[in-house]
């Protein structure tokens, strides 16, 4: 098995890989449950060719494959997984601190339909096939609130683009943000990338999970807003 390294030379990577220190069960999880559940042939180092690689070879079949860029500790990635056994979802999250507590969480649920990239959903979408998502997910998105530094954000074409390529024509990409200039940005660019949106607004989805920054955003007096867009095609 070939190690994961947390600094990939490649594109440009904005934002935190590593917090606080761990704690010692945190430790645990990276070091007993990552290598099982991190998928392979993700990372430039495991797949320096770049070749194809069909999420039906993570999952062990063609069940339907969910994606979560950017889990943050992992409560809706993990309330998913459990509501919905039938799906495989995939997290993305370059954060390791983050991947620390997902893997305790998914331990504690007992939950077997995920898979872990701790890095850039961008390696992701680099090998997966065309139409081979059902759904996605951009939940509370780092806000980089500085006007110099929105071209970091994730709705962007850098990253909407790809998105859309291995999203299945007429699936769906929710992204959830309390930061009314990130909505403003993905109300223009994520359309242009191949999307129609369905709805903007106050309302959570019916199995919407409430993450720790939504209730954080909330203690602070700040509003939820929630957009639903669909795959053209």
């Amino acid at each position: 098995m070939s190690e994961f390294d947390p600094n990939p030379p490649r594109r440009n990577f904005y934002g935190r890989r590593h917090g606080k220190t761990l704690r010692q069960s945190q430790k645990g999880y990276l070091s007993e449950d990552l290598g099982t559940l991190r998928p392979r042939g993700i990372t430039l180092q495991d797949n320096p060719e770049r070749a194809v690689v069909h999420p039906s070879t993570i999952f062990g079949d063609d069940r339907p494959v969910w994606l979560e860029v950017g889990f943050g500790g992992g409560e809706h990635m993990v309330h998913m997984a459990a509501r919905y056994p039938e799906i495989g979802i995939i997290g993305c999250e370059p954060f390791i601190n983050g991947v620390a507590m997902l893997l305790g969480k998914i331990r504690a649920a007992g939950v077997e339909n995920v898979s872990v990239h701790p890095g850039d959903a961008r390696d992701l979408m680099d090998v997966f096939p065309e139409n081979s998502i059902d759904k996605a997910f951009l939940n509370y998105p780092d806000p980089w609130p500085k006007a110099r530094h929105h071209r970091r954000r994730f709705v962007t074409p850098e990253h909407l683009i790809p998105l859309a390529r291995v999203m299945k024509p007429g699936a769906e990409f929710r992204v959830a943000s309390d930061i009314p200039d990130y909505i403003r940005q993905t109300l223009e660019e994520v359309p242009g990338a191949g999307f129609d949106l369905v709805y903007e607004g106050p309302q959570a989805w019916d199995d919407w999970y409430s993450t720790r920054y939504e209730q954080k955003a909330l203690r602070e007096g700040r509003t939820p807003h929630y957009v639903t867009f669909r795959r053209q095609g």
